[in-house]
């Protein structure tokens, strides 16, 4: 995909994330939010990535953003500082072009040249074959489904845990930051 730009997400870009999220939200079951949230509170939870020092990203072709990706810390607490989670939505005319692949490649490739050590996806619905997929295509192990623990579009849904080493893993004791 030679047309598709991954780079950092811009301010701008909020109606376009705000637009393709609503969608996933109001119509898929990738995530368990119910109502989508706002462009500027989308905006608010972007700002609190990149203070955390992560990375955000947009996918774009001829100046369309076509999907987005972000790094989150897994957990607040201190001891879970060097895994972060992963989150990749793809607006859905652009589903199967490669879109997610890009942007979860090149999020890996930044969150492995710092100094987190472990990538957690936090799959929504056992049956997002094309998440599942995408994932295991860059690296991701499966670690185990938790059942029926979501409810949403009157339907059951899982979650599916799957994991990747980034960088040395966990084949180091080297002493990461404290904070952030």
């Amino acid at each position: 995909m030679a047309d598709l730009l991954v780079r950092d997400s811009a301010p701008e870009d909020l109606p376009a994330i705000q637009k393709i999220y609503a969608y996933e939200v109001l119509h898929g079951l990738a995530t368990f939010e119910e109502v989508p949230p706002s462009a500027d509170e989308l905006g608010q939870r972007r700002q609190a990535v990149i203070e955390m020092g992560l990375p955000h990203l947009v996918a774009e072709r001829d100046g369309e953003v076509l999907g987005y990706a972000y790094a989150g810390l897994y957990r607040p607490r201190p001891a879970y500082r060097n895994t972060v989670e992963d989150s990749v939505y793809v607006s859905e005319t652009a589903r199967g072009q490669g879109v997610g692949r890009a942007l979860l490649a090149e999020l890996v490739a930044h969150c492995e040249a710092g100094w987190r050590r472990q990538m957690i996806a936090v799959i929504g619905n056992s049956a997002n074959r094309g998440s599942i997929e995408l994932h295991r295509a860059l690296g991701f192990e499966e670690i185990g489904t938790l059942k029926a623990v979501g409810f949403k579009h009157g339907q059951w849904v899982d979650t599916v845990y799957m994991q990747r080493a980034l960088g040395e893993g966990s084949r180091t004791l080297q002493s990461p930051p404290t904070q952030g």
